[in-house]
């Protein structure tokens, strides 16, 4: 009885143990499908390449140049054969006879100039009629140009024209019924999108390589917002194609940056838009022409556009205006930030290049700039690009002792001499500068044209403005140091 008793008794104990288990094994299933759920999504097929690229290697070709050098150029000016009389006695003839060498022996005949191979690129086919797109610095001082296509014939190429600031160049060779890539949109890129490269690494000649887009608009020039990618690019890969998924040309591999000179991670492509707009003026006249304005320009960092009124850091500060330039006979003024030009916006300074540089010479644009805390609207007449003249401007030797000390600086009037020399009205110069003033980068002998918003037009009327000001700020100093202005961000000491 008793048997039966704690049989009965442990019964539900079992029965409940038992189904306790079996709960925990089927959590168990259920919490290990949900871990394993995510990683199942996360396993996605990489693209197969091999259909893009069996349409666009036809397209994509080699290119070899030779230069002519100075035959002394090939030995710097020592005989080539002194090696051997050093062995062989001051006798020695080379083979072939020649004229007599430097310690009685003899050398060969050479001319005065001789070929010598100069170079490897890639280049690639954007008309069916021979027309080639690759890098002005492939094709740069060649004598001779041969290009390879992948199916081994070799043709001589001719330089339609070639661009060294944007790096592109349009080249010809005498064929029809070539094999043209596709041209896309760069603008539609996005980062982590898969891109491959072929070019002539080293050059070994049609080689594929692939990766993604690590970065969109990377500045390194003045022309061009370069796409990044850690497609693995190496000299002899310069002016072939980076292609997107559909096997379009997005754009052209031009540069790595690298410590060593080979692959490190990082390449850069010039926009294939970009490289569109230069070869329709390269075919039409082989040439560039572009926009100029006349200014010296720099960023606008956060304090200074807290300091001079603008909601956000953007725009291009202007640093300098050249005297008739475009932009002086327009009104634009050291200190001024150019918002827009033409009607496209300047998101950071080193847009203002490019899209100077795309408008045509010649035509009147109107140009946003912000003076004293408001934006204000100016035409300019677009000059063309010419080299660079520098204006200098000097600032004469400071007197012995300063009439005012403010923000850390002590401060004395500009004599009219050095304000028609600077093509100034006002300001101040600084003679000492020290603490809040000396942190934030100004100097001996800078001239302080404006605070914030307001003109400096003596020693007694800055210290004053400045005293009125929120010292809990920074303050907006408009500083001029021989032909650069720029705005400068003090912070007061508390």
């Amino acid at each position: 009885m008793r048997d039966m008793y704690q049989s009965y008794l442990y019964q539900p104990a079992e029965r409940a143990r038992r189904a306790m288990m079996a709960l925990m094994l089927g959590l168990t299933l259920v919490v290990g499908g949900l871990q394993a759920a995510p990683v199942r999504a996360q396993v996605v097929a990489l693209p197969d390449f091999t259909s893009i690229v069996e349409k666009a290697e036809p397209a994509v070709v080699n290119i070899r140049t030779t230069a002519t050098v100075p035959d002394r150029a090939r030995t710097g000016g020592q005989d080539p054969y002194e090696a051997f009389r050093h062995f062989f006695g001051p006798d020695f003839q080379p083979p072939g006879g020649g004229k007599p060498g430097p310690r009685g022996g003899k050398r060969d005949a050479d001319p005065e100039e001789h070929t010598v191979p100069r170079g490897v690129g890639s280049g690639f086919f954007i008309s069916d009629d021979g027309f080639i797109l690759t890098n002005h610095h492939v094709v740069s001082d060649a004598t001779e140009i041969f290009v390879t296509t992948t199916d081994g014939r070799e043709f001589k190429a001719k330089v339609i024209g070639s661009d060294e600031r944007t790096d592109v160049a349009l080249i010809k060779v005498e064929a029809t019924g070539m094999t043209p890539l596709p041209i896309g949109n760069p603008k539609l890129l996005k980062k982590g999108q898969w891109v491959l490269a072929i070019g002539s690494p080293f050059g070994l000649e049609s080689t594929v390589t692939s990766g993604i887009v690590s970065a969109l608009g990377r500045d390194t020039g003045d022309y061009l917002p370069f796409i990044q990618t850690d497609v693995a690019v190496n000299p002899g890969n310069s002016g072939g194609p980076l292609l997107n998924l559909k096997g379009e040309v997005v754009g052209i591999n031009s540069q790595i940056v690298s410590r060593s000179g080979g692959f490190m991670g990082i390449s850069l492509a010039i926009p294939i838009d970009e490289a569109m707009s230069v070869v329709e003026q390269l075919r039409a006249s082989g040439k560039v022409t572009r926009g100029r304005i006349g200014v010296k320009i720099g960023e606008v960092s956060k304090d200074v556009a807290a300091a001079i009124g603008l909601a956000k850091a953007e725009g291009a500060m202007v640093s300098g205006v050249e005297p008739d330039a475009p932009a002086d006979k327009a009104g634009i003024l050291p200190g001024d930030v150019i918002l827009k030009f033409n009607d496209k916006s300047i998101a950071k300074w080193s847009d203002l290049p490019r899209i100077v540089g795309q408008t045509k010479p010649g035509i009147s644009v109107p140009i946003e700039v912000w003076r004293k805390g408001k934006a204000q609207t100016l035409n300019i007449s677009v000059g063309e690009l010419k080299p660079d003249e520098k204006v200098s401007a000097k600032v004469d030797a400071k007197p012995e002792k300063a009439s005012v000390t403010v923000l850390g600086m002590g401060i004395i009037p500009v004599d009219a001499e050095t304000r028609k020399e600077l093509r100034i009205k006002g300001g101040v110069q600084v003679l000492s500068a020290e603490g809040a003033a000396s942190a934030a980068g100004i100097a001996e002998g800078d001239v302080i044209l404006a605070v914030n918003d307001t003109d400096v037009t003596s020693p007694e009327q800055f210290a004053k403005a400045v005293t009125a000001l929120d010292k809990t700020r920074p303050v907006g100093l408009m500083v001029r140091r021989g032909d650069q202005t720029q705005w400068v961000a003090v912070k007061p000491a508390k």
